[in-house]
This record gives structure tokens, C-alpha cells and sequence, in this order.
């Protein structure tokens, strides 16, 4: 029987086949000793052969203490949510089915756990890694969160409102905290369930920490980047933060969303002619677009990604 786990690093997947390979193999290369932590991968009804390639590969090293489970929940806060439930360990970090572990992610989020003992959370740093082998030209530091980048600098520091939270791909918090703040929103399928454990969890305490040295590069296709999906994901964000607000805060939070979220489309025709001033014309269209989509998507009823 193995020990029970420090950390459990939990993958929510689904159909990541060309991927997936990637990120369970920097999992096995962690330089902590592997009876630190466990591996549990939520397979989110996935129809492709993750699963198998998954299976394979726990087979494959009987040394990694390493689980598979089948949510057949669609839903990405339904499979974090079973990976509290499967979890042993009192931590808990979230890492993507595309990201690639730094070797030492485990023992440097373990230590920071070991040397802050009040806290409850943690965020560490994302770097895109383009499958293109470059940044698309459009893209700038407004539209971060579109790749999921997160570079807060060499510093652990708590987060703040310039910070925000730490984003899904690389996000840890006690088991405890989340029990606490009572799971993720099983509402929000795909985007802002980060956003909203945070917020949930900072109620409780501010203890949440960005932990610089715990970073991830988080694998970027090129489909990500194609416009239709560009504009997909930013209608979907609007739209969940529109679920997110209304079992949070009801109206009130509704319209004052609404409100910021205007006067965020109407701030970026200006960055818009500073861009363009610039020579970087591309670069303000895509804020455009991100913003009018984001808006459009709060205003829409649903949204469908899958």
C-alpha cells in the first residue's frame, strides 16, 4: 500500500490524445521522490483514445502512484470536483492536459506549503509554449489569459487585485479550502470556474500565493489560435461570467458587470489607436474583438464549446 501523498497533482481531461503523452511524462520526471505525491487523471468523457494512452501508461510505471477515473459528467468544474473526491493528499494542484511540468514543480510547491503553513492556496507561473514555435502577432498582454499566461515575476507575494487569481492550468489549494468554500460551480463547464473558487476561497482566507517557481508550460496549438475558436472562447468567458455573477451576486452584480464590461469595449477603441499609432494595428483588433465578444457572450443565454 502507498504512503498517503503530500500533493496530489490532478488532470481534468478530454479528448487530448496529442497531448496528454507530454504532460504525464513530466509527471514522471519530477524530481521528488514519488511516494511526495500521487497523480489523478479525471477523464471527462472523453471519445478519443485518452483514456487508453492514459491506462497505458500508469501500466507502464507501476513506480508512480497513479490513478484513472472515468466523470461521465460533461463539464470541466464536474471533473475537478471528482478530483476532490478521488484525491488523498491535503493539497491538490490543477494542472492541464497540455501543460509540462518543471521538474520540479512538486518539491517547490511543496516546500513553499511547508514554509507558509497558513496557506491555502497557490498559483504558479504559465509560460506559453506555441506549437508554431512563435507568438501570434496579435497578441499582447491584455489577451494573456486567452493562452493562459501568468508572470507575476521572481517573487512569492500574495495575490491581489493586479494579479487577479491563479488561472486553471496551474492552480493548487487544500483540499480543505475547497471543501470549504463548497467545490467548484458544477454550472460553469469551461470557463471561470477558476475565477470563481478563488473568490470563494479568498472569503475564507487571503492566504492564496503566487509561487513563481512552480511553473508550467502550457502547450498552445494551432487551432487555439484560429479565429473561430478566438472567438468562441471569448463568448463562452462573457457567458459563464454571467453564471458565475448571478448564483454569486444576483442582479446587482449582473448589471454592474454589464456596466464594466461596457466600459471595457469603449476603453479598448482607444487602445485600439494607440496600437495602431504604434504600427501594431493587429494587435488592437484582436482587444477589440476580445472585448466585443466577451460583452456579446455575457448578453447571450448559452453558449456551446464541445
Amino acid at each position: 500500500m502507498n504512503p498517503t501523498p503530500q500533493l496530489s497533482l490532478v488532470i481534468c481531461t478530454y479528448n487530448r490524445d496529442k497531448y496528454i503523452a507530454q504532460a504525464l511524462e513530466s509527471i514522471y520526471e519530477q524530481t521528488a521522490a514519488k511516494e511526495l505525491f500521487e497523480l489523478v487523471v479525471i477523464d471527462n468523457n472523453s471519445t478519443d483514445t485518452t483514456a487508453s494512452i492514459v491506462k497505458n501508461f500508469i501500466d507502464a510505471h507501476p513506480d508512480l502512484n497513479a490513478h484513472y477515473h472515468f466523470e461521465e459528467n460533461k463539464g470541466l468544474s464536474f471533473a475537478r470536483n471528482r478530483g476532490v473526491k478521488e484525491a488523498d493528499a491535503a493539497i491538490l494542484s490543477y494542472v492541464d492536459d497540455d501543460a509540462i511540468l518543471s521538474t520540479d514543480y512538486v518539491t517547490n510547491m511543496l516546500s513553499f506549503f511547508q514554509a507558509y503553513p497558513k496557506a491555502v492556496g497557490a498559483g504558479g507561473k504559465v509560460i506559453p509554449k506555441y506549437e508554431s514555435g512563435s507568438e501570434p502577432k496579435w497578441m499582447n498582454k491584455y489577451l494573456n489569459g486567452f493562452v493562459g499566461k501568468a508572470d507575476h515575476g521572481t517573487a512569492i507575494r500574495k495575490y491581489n487585485e493586479s494579479m487577479k487569481y491563479p488561472v486553471g492550468c496551474n492552480m493548487t489549494y487544500t483540499k480543505q479550502a475547497i471543501t470549504e468554500a463548497g467545490g467548484f460551480n458544477n454550472d460553469l463547464t469551461f470557463r471561470s470556474d477558476d475565477k470563481y473558487i478563488f473568490y470563494k476561497i479568498n472569503a475564507l482566507s487571503d492566504e492564496i500565493y503566487y509561487v513563481p517557481d512552480a511553473f508550467v508550460h502550457h502547450y498552445i496549438d494551432s487551432h487555439r489560435l484560429q479565429f473561430d475558436n478566438f472567438k468562441r472562447l471569448f463568448l463562452k468567458t462573457g457567458n459563464e461570467e454571467k453564471i458565475r455573477l448571478r448564483s454569486e451576486s444576483g442582479t446587482v452584480g449582473l448589471f454592474k458587470k454589464f456596466f464594466e464590461l461596457s466600459i471595457k469595449f469603449a476603453a479598448s477603441f482607444i487602445l485600439y489607436f494607440l496600437f495602431l499609432i504604434k504600427g501594431q494595428e493587429l494587435k488592437g483588433r484582436y482587444l477589440l474583438y476580445a472585448q466585443w465578444f466577451t460583452l456579446k457572450g455575457f448578453l447571450l443565454n448559452k453558449v456551446f464549446v464541445r
